[in-house]
């Protein structure tokens, strides 16, 4: 490394980000070094989507796409013209690697494995003679005043030596799941030269709930299903989708991209989360239902018949929750009974206790303050041979695969704009 001490690129970051846009800068010539601090790279790509990993949304529509992003969307169209879903559907599919979509247009690879999408990437930075130095730590981004304007040099290693490169690329991630190398290295090194940092706090992250019935439906989940979020009785968010229980409550797509709204409310009181098991059918309709359902089963017990309108595996908490008697035959259940079941069917309350902490959340909000990123390029405007790419820029990202193509499109757009500079 000695005599080579002097690189077109550096790409700081292993994970998706940095694999992309080092084996962009590499193939259109420039002579790149990704670094990375674990002992192997994806550490984290691979455990995304349950290890399936969601690698994109497919939703063609660049306005469309970026709607979900909210207010942060404005700042993605110009890296989004440049590279978008359709761009990084070729780029897998070209690789040998096919795609599915699912439900709520959520893409992954056919495989079901998340492998599949580190293979494609790892042999990308071959293909185009990326070395790689892992299990090196990196502690700081060296600067230096120059005539033209505040330029990056290197970076510092943790034996103190300086790697020295024409441009950085910082592909460190953001906070969550710090067991996977995530632990907000970036932000501190960021905050040191100059950028302003958005403090990171948990995105996308499981709901505690105090209810300890809970625990007891851990591993079930319930699809196409209301999630209303309400605080002091007034209902403040709802959506309609899957939601999977855990040990110690609630997860799932549709819940975790409601969390950040749950965490909001919660700085202001107690918050209730609110289960419709059957939103395609109003009260009245349910009860003729039920009415049907109580008269063809009239010598059933209550937590046999129970079973013939709600999934099973939810049936005994409907039963309890119901104070209905479990054994009781369905032609004795009153007018009284029946009208308690049709409002917990179409409202099984939950207490929220707290989000879980970064350590389980698949993304944080927080980073890079998006006006001093020029997207065209992604570089730094303080710094501008210094690029900043996927979740160390603070933007609020919905989970869908929406994470994901951030990645794909600022590591793309930056891998080819630092290596003009090459």
């Amino acid at each position: 490394m000695e005599k080579d001490n002097l690189w077109d690129i550096i790409v700081v970051g292993g994970g998706p980000a940095g694999m992309i846009a080092a084996g962009r800068a590499a193939e259109k010539g420039a002579k790149v070094l990704l670094i990375e601090k674990n002992d192997s790279l994806g550490r984290k790509l691979l455990i995304t989507g349950g290890g399936r990993c969601n690698v994109t949304n497919s939703e063609f529509d660049v306005r469309k796409f970026l709607n979900r992003f909210k207010n942060d969307g404005k700042f993605l169209f110009s890296a989004f013209s440049q590279h978008s879903v359709k761009e990084s559907l070729e780029f897998f599919n070209e690789r040998g690697m096919s795609t599915k979509v699912e439900n709520e247009l959520r893409t992954f690879p056919t495989s079901d494995k998340a492998q599949s999408v580190l293979d494609v990437l790892v042999d990308y930075m071959k293909e185009n003679n990326v070395e790689v130095l892992s299990n090196c730590p990196v502690t700081g981004i060296a600067q230096k005043d120059a005539p033209e304007g505040n330029k990056v040099v290197g970076v510092t290693l943790k034996n103190k030596k300086v790697i020295y490169g024409k441009s950085i690329i910082i592909a460190t991630g953001g906070a969550s799941r710090p067991d996977t190398g995530s632990t907000g290295d970036g932000f501190a090194w960021l905050k040191e030269i100059g950028h302003t940092i958005i403090p990171p706090t948990p995105s996308l992250v499981p709901v505690a709930i105090k209810d300890k019935w809970v625990e007891n439906l851990a591993g079930f989940s319930l699809n196409d299903i209301k999630i209303s979020v309400f605080q002091n009785g007034k209902k403040q968010v709802f959506k309609k989708g899957k939601v999977l229980f855990t040990h110690v409550g609630l997860s799932g797509p549709t819940i975790l991209n409601m969390s950040k709204d749950i965490g909001d409310l919660l700085k202001y009181g107690e918050v209730t989360v609110s289960l419709d098991l059957l939103p395609s059918e109003d009260y009245g309709l349910l009860n003729t239902k039920l009415q049907e359902l109580f008269k063809e089963h009239d010598k059933k017990k209550f937590r046999n018949a129970i079973v013939n309108i709600v999934p099973s595996g939810i049936a005994p908490i409907i039963v309890d929750l119901s104070l209905i008697d479990p054994e009781k035959e369905c032609n004795s259940i009153t007018r009284e009974e029946r009208v308690r079941l049709i409002n917990l069917l179409k409202n099984i309350p939950m207490q929220v206790d707290k989000l879980l902490g970064v350590d389980k959340a698949i993304i944080t909000s927080g980073g890079v303050l998006l006006d001093e990123v020029d997207f065209k390029t992604m570089q730094s405007r303080l710094f501008p041979n210094l690029y900043l790419v996927g979740d160390i820029l603070n933007i609020d990202r919905p989970s869908g695969g929406f994470s994901l193509q951030i990645c794909w499109t600022t590591g793309m757009v930056a891998g080819e704009s630092a290596a003009k500079f090459a």
